[in-house]
This record gives structure tokens, sequence and C-alpha cells, in this order.
């Protein structure tokens, strides 16, 4: 039985990997197979899973390190600052390891990993000839996170997973585990900690299951349907619409939220009157205080006091329904019977799914950049982009759900770094800002425009992937850090290189789209910047500072100087 879980998993994992990453070695599609897999209730895209793999030469046993605060990714320029309460720090420590069994050394190496990384006052920067830089790097973001939180105390739960295609693992490779629990308890004495074996047959189990997709909304009262259209409107008790919001282990079911329409925006005036609600009750129900939850469906069929909803998504209310989470997580809420006005609607076309989102998120101030992926510029992009087999995922994950191949699918947060490092030459900032380019109405106007050529998208991503193949393909073998803080530098240049003058406009670039650009320029390009980089000390400070930018683009200007006044 065992032998036949070995053999199916390895058919699994071969299929899968022709099919999204064909272009991986199998070891290292191991590794991302997997961390998917134990990160499958989080919802992560395909280039947020790809972040937190850190294996390579000094690793220390680590190939994956994932942080999440309350449910989020942490990246480097996450900001959790605001938050108060409640808070849940969660780390996820993954080896994954090829092998038909598993080792008493993994476990050692893990134990004396963790000694280092999680002893505070052990400087990360004094143990790089241990550790990698990437390694480092994201023990260096928890530690920071971990202490700018610590005086909110927040909930920590440190999750080990070995995996391998073996069977299961020998009691004295099992044995080590409780040595290993004992120095987090040294160096956290409040944490949780767990740690799991994955082997042949619990990876497959966990590759079966399948994302939860219809979800069971109870109602307070039977609720009244629109004809000619699949929609309800419904009343919903506090304590019904909690359940429907969380999983069984009492975390928020992200992938319900429409997470490219509107962020929860933590601290402000309107959550804090919610909240102020929810924990001081009048004598008005909450429903007649608030306006309510809208929930876009693919179905929705009901029975009785019940509504079967399938492939949910909430794009508005996000505020009310996240307060009401954190209400339920905080407060003694035995005697909660009040309700929550709820509308279920089932969009016959993506036009009305559009105009649905835009005008229930319209009747209160919010920030623009919460409305971003419903822009007209975005279905442009997605569109243009389809017919030449890119997948623009405007919706996160819509394609990594369809089953796209990763190398084909591009985000908005990669695009965004893209067109800001080519078309407005600032890869400095694209670096230092992976996943809030579009956060500021100002840059997001210079990014995303139906003033720029369709076809300068096209060509701003498909630089930035040249240069990361260029640089991949170095024999010499870069570390992932410098790769990281060369590939948007690389792309500018080359761009400057492609079209042949200093400082190429959109019209200018989009004349290379369909071009595949010669090694020549790529490595033009590559020579140009990285001795830049050596000059000024190879570090990620460096990458994401003025400085470089500045000699990078002062050397383009030499080459291919501005023309004179006429």
């Amino acid at each position: 039985m065992a032998t036949n879980d070995r053999i199916i998993l390895d058919q699994v994992l071969e299929q899968k990997r022709q099919e999204i990453a064909s272009s991986l070695d199998p070891a290292r599609f191991f590794e991302f197979f997997c961390a998917e897999q134990v990160l499958k209730d989080y919802d992560l895209s395909y280039d947020e899973i790809e972040s937190g793999m850190v294996r390579g030469g000094g690793d220390g046993g680590v190939d994956s390190f994932y942080v999440l605060v309350n449910g989020e990714l942490l990246q480097e320029d996450s900001d959790f600052s605001d938050l108060k309460k409640n808070i849940r720090i969660d780390v996820f420590i993954i080896q994954s390891k090829t092998t038909d069994g598993f080792s008493e050394a993994a476990i050692d190496r893990f134990v004396s990993t963790t000694q280092d990384l999680f002893d505070l006052s052990k400087q990360l920067e004094k143990l790089s000839s241990v550790y990698n830089e990437a390694l480092r790097l994201s023990a260096g973001r928890f530690r920071s996170t971990y202490q700018s939180l610590a005086s909110r105390f927040p909930r920590l739960r440190l999750a080990y997973y070995y995996a391998t295609k073996g069977d299961e693992p020998h009691p004295n490779v099992q044995r080590k585990v409780s040595r290993l629990k004992e120095v987090i308890r040294q160096h956290f004495s409040a944490a949780e900690c767990s740690f799991d074996f994955l082997g042949a047959g619990r990876l497959l189990d966990l590759a079966r299951r399948a994302p939860t997709t219809t979800y069971q909304l109870k109602l307070s009262e039977n609720p009244i349907s629109s004809t000619g259209a699949v929609a309800f409107v419904c009343l919903v008790s506090l304590k019904d619409f909690h359940r429907f919001i969380t999983d069984a282990e009492g975390r928020l079911v992200r992938q319900i939220f429409e997470s490219n329409v509107r962020d929860y925006q933590r601290k402000t005036e309107v959550n804090e009157e919610i909240q102020n609600s929810l924990q001081h009750p009048v004598s008005e129900d909450f429903w007649w205080l608030n306006n309510g939850i809208t929930v876009l469906a693919s179905k929705a069929t009901q029975s009785g006091k019940t509504i079967a909803i399938e492939n949910p998504e909430l794009v508005n209310g996000l505020q009310t329904a996240t307060e009401i989470f954190n209400y339920y997580a905080a407060c003694n809420t035995s005697s909660e019977n009040r309700n929550l006005l709820v509308r279920v609607i089932v969009p016959k076309e993506p036009e009305s799914r559009e105009r649905i989102i835009k005008a229930t998120n319209s009747q209160t101030p919010i920030p623009a950049a919460s409305l971003r992926a419903t822009d007209r510029i975005h279905r442009d992009i997605e569109e243009y982009l389809r017919a030449y087999g890119l997948y623009y995922d405007r919706r996160k994950n819509f394609y990594k759900n369809e089953g796209k191949p990763i190398n084909r699918i591009i985000s908005i947060p990669q695009m965004a770094q893209a067109v800001m490092a080519i078309m407005l030459k600032r890869p400095n900032t694209a670096r230092a800002r992976p996943s809030s380019l579009i956060k500021r109405d100002d840059e997001y106007k210079k990014l995303f425009t139906r003033e720029h050529p369709i076809e300068t998208y096209r060509v701003c991503v498909q630089i930035v992937r040249q240069a990361e193949a260029f640089l991949d393909s170095l024999p010499i073998a870069l570390a992932a850090a410098d790769k990281n803080n060369l590939k948007f530098y690389v792309a500018m240049a080359a761009a400057h290189e492609a079209v042949g003058k200093y400082d190429p406009t959109a019209k200018d670039l989009a004349t290379l789209a369909g071009n595949t650009l010669d090694d020549n320029i790529l490595s033009t390009a590559f020579n140009l910047v990285s001795a830049e980089y050596e000059q000024l000390g190879k570090t990620d400070q460096v990458a994401k500072g003025a400085d470089f930018v500045a000699r990078v683009r002062q050397r383009l200007r030499e080459k291919f100087p501005p023309p004179g006044p006429q």
C-alpha cells in the first residue's frame, strides 16, 4: 500500500509539473508542491509561494519559510503597525526531500537552525557564513514584525513540516521532535508549536482535498428573492454569518473575499464605529445601523432557511465582516441575537459583476486602490494578453485555479513592478515595494492608463521575464538575493539598449512587442548594471536606494545622450 502511495505520488507530481511548471526540475517542483499543499487554506498565489522558497547552500535544512499575520502573507513592504489586538502570527517552516524516508539528521538541523534564527539576541548578519541571505531575510522580517507587535501580545504559532516520499517515520526520528519543541519554548514560552511528518500518503491526502467551493448560509428569516434573476435579500444572525466566514479552526476564510477589490482598512473611524456598535448593543438591531454585505456567486439555491452558495465572493462589506470576525474572537457572544443584512446575487455576465462591485463600493469614501482590479484598463490588459497565451490574474488565483502554467500567469503586482521598472525607469521602487505599488493614486495613474499603447504592458512583463531567465543562465551562478536585486535594473537597461535611446517612451517600448531580446543586449545591460551594483556593496538596501538607479541612469545617458536643442 505504501509502495502504491509512492508510485501514485510520483505520477501526480510529474503530471502536475508538466502542466504548470515544466521548466522546474523534479526536486525543486517537489518543494513547491509541498509548500502549496501545506498552505492550501491561505489562498496564496504562485508568486507568493515562490517568494518563501529559501533552499540552496546554507539553508539550514529549511526549504520554505513563510510568515502570515492574521492570515496575510508577510512581505518586504508589509505594514502591520496599525494592528491593535487579536493578532495571530503563523510561521510555517518546511523541509521537502525526495528521499524514501525520514532521517534524524533532518530534525537535528531543524533544532540547530531554530536555536540560531529565533534567538533574538543573535544578530543575523553574524550568521552569514552559516545561513544564506534568503533565509536570513525571511527570519529578519519575522523578527522585526514580531518585536514591533510584541506589546500587543500576539498569538504565535510555529508549524514545522518535514515532507518526503516515505512512509511513517521511525520512533527514533519522532523522538527528536521533543527536543525541537523544547528549544522553541526556550525562545517563545507562550508559543504554540506543531510538527508534521508528511509522507507519500499524507501528501496525496492533501493534494486530493479540494478547497471548499460551496458554503451554507443559514438565515434568520425566509429571504426575499428577485424575479427574473437569481438574487436574495436575507437576514442572517451574526452568529451564523460568523460561521459562514470562518473555517473549522476558527480562521477567516480569506478565499471568499474578493482580494483584488477591497482591502480591510484596519484602524479607521468607520471600523471603530462598527466595532463599537458590536460591543455595545442598543435597542436597534445591528442591521438597522449597517449597510450590510453583498455576496456574488456562480450559483445559489435556497432550501428552507438555508442558501447553498457556490464560489461565494464577498465584494462589499469586508470591513463589517472582518469586524464581526474580530468581535467573536475577543468578546463573550453567548447572548448575541442580532442580525445582519446580506444580499446574495448570481450575476449573469462578467460586466454585471463589475458594475455591482463598483456600485456597492461607492456609497462611502474608500481608497481608490481598493477598486483597482475592476478598472477598464485591467480588463483590457487581460483580454489583450490572453490572445498571446498569457493570463493576467486580475482576480487573484483565477487562472491558478484553472490550472494554467505558472510562467504564463501574470499578477497585478508583477505587472506593476515591470511597468514601474521599465516604463517609469524606477527599478529601485519596483524592488522595494513588491506588493504595494498600486496603493497610491498618483503612482497608480502613471502605471495603468489607457493612454499607453496596450502593447507596452506585454513588452514590460516579457522583458522582466527575459532578464530573469538570463540571470538564471549565467555560467557563474548568482545568489538568489542578487538575482532579485538585479532583475529590474537589467530589464530597464535592456529596454534602453533594445530601443537605442536614453529615455524610451511608452510608444517606443510598444514597438518591441513580440520581440525576444538578443542575448547580447541582455549581456550588455547586465555588465553595465552589475558593475555599479558591485561598487555600491551588493545589498538589498543598495537595490532599493536612489544611488544605484542614479548611477545606472547616468551610464545609460552617457551611452545614449539625449538630443540637444534644435
